[in-house]
Formats: structure tokens, C-alpha cells, sequence
């Protein structure tokens, strides 16, 4: 087994990593798929590990705690890729609530945990694309949950455990032409 304490501190890391580079503020949402299997050494989908995913979220949800920012986590494609999200999070930005509780074999452990340490959970079916950054953690897809245009961030952390991390924001969409002027610290 991976030494639980590194991960938790990689995965604070790199968070506090992706809020920085994505300037993130106080409300915004921030999602992350992770597969703990992938964390621990494994294939995707075939060792889930709640230790490992318990590890993940406590680092992510320190970084993520400390700006105010709202995590959704993303549950495996046994439910769908639905996201676990705090009631709050769930009303501002006006989601749609679905009946799951995510278990580590259908939900996988990262969403199972977040749906027990979250103050009050709620599962909804789509974040409707209004996450402004996020981290994708051993293979799990996050990029349809962000807004346009997703762009890919490269931080110091490049792996969480044994698993390739891949970190995404978004910026906003160019308009206009050749004569079209832009604001260089959107890029």
C-alpha cells in the first residue's frame, strides 16, 4: 500500500497548485475525479481502495476549504459519472438532485467518500459544465464538467500516489477577429 500521508500531501498540493494557476475565488466549483485503484498501482476500476480515496479528498478538500472553494466529486461510470456536492453548491448553482448513494464498487470510493464527509451530500446527475477547474486523477475524464474552454495546467505534482494527474481550468471564450484585442490575464 502507498504511504497514505504522502498522497494526502500530494493531493493538497497539487490542489492548492490548480487554484493558484486557475485563480480561483471563494464559491467557484472545482471538480475531481480520482480512481483510488489507479493511486494505489492499479488498473482503473479493479482495487478500489477507500483508505487511498480517504487520503486523496482530506488533501484536496484542506486546499479547497482554505478559498472557500466548492468540491464535486466525481462518481465512476457505474453511476454515470454523477457528482457528489455539498446542498450549497447544489442550490447556487441551481443542479438538479438525483437519488444515489455511491459505494465503493458502484460510485467508486472517492464519491463514497465525499458523499460521508461532506456536511450535507447530494448527488446530482450533471454539474451542467460550471466547474471552473479541476483534476483528473488516473484516467477518470473530468473535462466535461468544465466550462469552455478547457485548457490543460501544468503544476510541479504530476502524480498522485501511482496515478498520472492531469489538471485542467478553463478560460474564457475568444471573440471576435484580427482586430479583436484581449485580455492577457484571462489567458
Amino acid at each position: 500500500m502507498a504511504d497514505l500521508n504522502e498522497i494526502r500531501k500530494q493531493s493538497e498540493k497539487a490542489a492548492e497548485a490548480v487554484c493558484e494557476a486557475a485563480h480561483l475565488k471563494a464559491g467557484d466549483l472545482f471538480v475531481v475525479g480520482c480512481s483510488s485503484s489507479e493511486v494505489i498501482g492499479e488498473r482503473i476500476g479493479t482495487g478500489s481502495s477507500l483508505e487511498a480515496a480517504e487520503a486523496v479528498f482530506e488533501g484536496i478538500y484542506a486546499a479547497l476549504q482554505k478559498r472557500k472553494v466548492f468540491l464535486a466529486a466525481q462518481c465512476c461510470e457505474h453511476l454515470n459519472r454523477a457528482l457528489i456536492v455539498e446542498r450549497e453548491a447544489c442550490e447556487k448553482y441551481g443542479l438538479e438532485e438525483v437519488n444515489v448513494i455511491p459505494q465503493p464498487k458502484a460510485g467508486g470510493s472517492f464519491g463514497t467518500t465525499a458523499y460521508h464527509r461532506f456536511a450535507d451530500p447530494v448527488a446530482v446527475e450533471s454539474i451542467c459544465r460550471k466547474a471552473s477547474a479541476g483534476m483528473d486523477i488516473g484516467g477518470t475524464l473530468i473535462g466535461m464538467h468544465i466550462k469552455p474552454v478547457v485548457v490543460p495546467i501544468r503544476i510541479p505534482v504530476n502524480r498522485i500516489g501511482e496515478a498520472v494527474l492531469i489538471c485542467a481550468r478553463r478560460r474564457p471564450r475568444f471573440v471576435g477577429g484580427q482586430r479583436a484585442v484581449y485580455n492577457d490575464d484571462l489567458l
